[in-house]
């Protein structure tokens, strides 16, 4: 992407806004131009290279209410250096301060610590998200962010947040991307990019980092949520920028610059991990004609292995929203690490899928969603007994536009906020429990009941009843199928 380069005819060099970008994480910051361009031809530049802000290759100026001072912007190469110079006197790209990068501790974001300063001149705070990948990914980590050159580290503990924010939403919405993949890592960028905004306002910070390839989803999820909660901050993407090419490429650069390597055995599989899921790519799996290997697993045994014999449980629902395991009341994460240990060893959640990437390409993934299966089974079931079949219709129809929306990574979008309201308002009602059985890699339901339900068994059964006039019917079927019959009388000449 293009960086703009403003220059003012005063001594700041910041482009001015209306308004306090602090104000509101949404604020939507207006520019007026004072010279009306008719096409975006005049502007010599595509929009969409700047999410829709265009800037022109000549110069033009912006006013504001609030000043009267003229900014000239012209466009600047990403590769374009100035006359700065970073870490061992190198000429670097563009001047930042201080810059939050995603860290997990591997070979590439150690990696990236030193670049940063290399190539931008800036200190670089480490943020490491945890959204329930596990302990053992946050141990140590300070101390390897150091070693790689950050000046500190900043750990934040997202696991409510995850659940309650994000994932219940999606639960209720009953968002599921091409009729498998229940969202696990397109859920969990954008509470990690909200935080990084957060940390990047705490610390003083001018940029933002992150570590996902070209090639992928993550970059379009993480960037679109820096874009809508602060468009002021340069977001920096290496692997769009660097010339490492690779894991030896990416060792060497270490090396060089005095990087402690992360010694943990490479897997052969590319993994993310949070509290809702577990996906698996890679190796074998590039080829969609094999299958997993057994021992690949790591959140569920074997439905082979399972136990003989089912597990019953039930789970409490308000207003579509999970709240209790078996009656007993629990926190949106806790709940969820529960079904997920009780998932898991009943081998639930397994979903193997080749979906299209928002960046073009097909991808093959396997995924393990033990407690998501559940709970997407037993929301899912409660609906059937307190909406009507219009709303059903209707529900399940935008979930599938939710479901691309949050894939592709546009959470702060409004549209989906306002699909949000709607689903929010349309499942006060489900309210209620259900019942599953859990046996060797099956999740079936064995009841389910509502205070709100719709079901009436004095009107259902088969048994006279005083509501349903069964003589009714006729003439219901006779006005339901005049169509039919008329079409029918043509074809036959009647």
């Amino acid at each position: 992407m293009a960086q703009v380069q403003a220059i003012s005819s005063c001594s700041s060099m910041n482009l001015l806004f209306k308004g306090s970008i602090k104000s509101s994480p949404r604020i939507q910051d207006k520019f007026w131009c004072t010279k009306k361009l008719d096409s975006l031809q005049q502007l010599g530049v595509k929009a969409s290279e700047f999410n829709g802000l265009a800037i022109a290759h000549s110069s033009f100026s912006f006013a504001s209410p609030c000043a009267t001072h003229a900014i000239q912007a012209v466009l600047a190469n990403d590769k374009e250096t100035t006359n700065n110079t970073a870490v061992g006197g190198k000429p670097i790209r563009k001047k930042l301060n201080k810059v939050v990068l995603a860290y997990s501790g591997g070979l590439d974001t150690s990696v990236i610590v030193p670049w940063l300063r290399e190539n931008y001149g800036c200190e670089v705070v480490c943020f490491t998200a945890d959204v329930g990948q596990g302990i053992k990914e946050l141990e140590g980590l300070e101390a390897k962010a150091k070693a790689s050159g950050a000046c500190q580290l900043v750990v934040k503990d997202l696991t409510e947040e995850f659940v309650k924010d994000y994932i219940f939403p999606c639960l209720r919405a009953g968002a599921i991307y091409e009729r498998k993949y229940l969202l696990g890592t397109s859920m969990a960028r954008p509470v990690i990019a909200k935080a990084m905004v957060d940390v990047a306002r705490e610390v003083g910070a001018d940029a933002v980092s992150h570590g996902c390839t070209g090639k992928g989803n993550d970059q379009v999820r993480f960037e679109l949520t820096f874009f809508a909660l602060n468009p002021e901050l340069s977001v920096v993407a290496p692997w769009r920028e660097w010339e490492i090419t690779g894991r030896e490429d990416a060792i060497e650069y270490a090396k060089k610059h005095n990087v402690p390597v992360p010694v943990t055995k490479k897997s052969i599989y590319s993994r993310d991990r949070n509290l809702w899921h577990l996906s698996h790519e890679g190796d074998i799996l590039e080829d969609p004609a094999n299958e997993p290997m057994k021992d690949m697993y790591m959140m569920s045994v074997d439905p082979q292995d399972a136990p003989d014999q089912p597990e019953y449980v039930n789970i409490g629902i308000v207003g579509g929203i999970p709240v209790s395991v078996n009656g007993k009341e629990l926190s949106p994460a806790t709940l969820l690490s529960e079904l997920n240990e009780i998932g898991g060893r009943h081998g639930i959640g397994r979903i193997d899928m080749v979906e299209n990437r928002l960046v073009g390409m097909k991808s093959r993934g396997v995924y393990e969603t033990p407690g998501g299966t559940i709970l997407f089974k037993a929301v899912q079931e409660l609906e059937s007994l307190t909406l009507d079949r219009e709303t059903i219709q209707v529900k399940d129809s935008l979930a599938l536009k939710y479901a691309e929306l949050v894939y592709a990574g546009r959470w702060f979008d409004p549209l989906r906020e306002s699909m949000d309201a709607f689903m929010e308002n349309i499942t006060k009602t489900t309210t209620g429990s259900v019942t599953l059985k859990l046996y060797k890699g099956s999740v079936s339901v064995t009841g389910r009941q509502s205070p709100h339900s719709l079901y009436r068994q004095d009107i259902s059964s088969f048994e006279s009843g005083d509501i349903y006039n069964q003589a009714d019917a006729a003439g219901f079927i006779r006005l339901y199928g005049l169509p039919m019959r008329v079409r029918a009388m043509l074809e036959k000449g009647l």
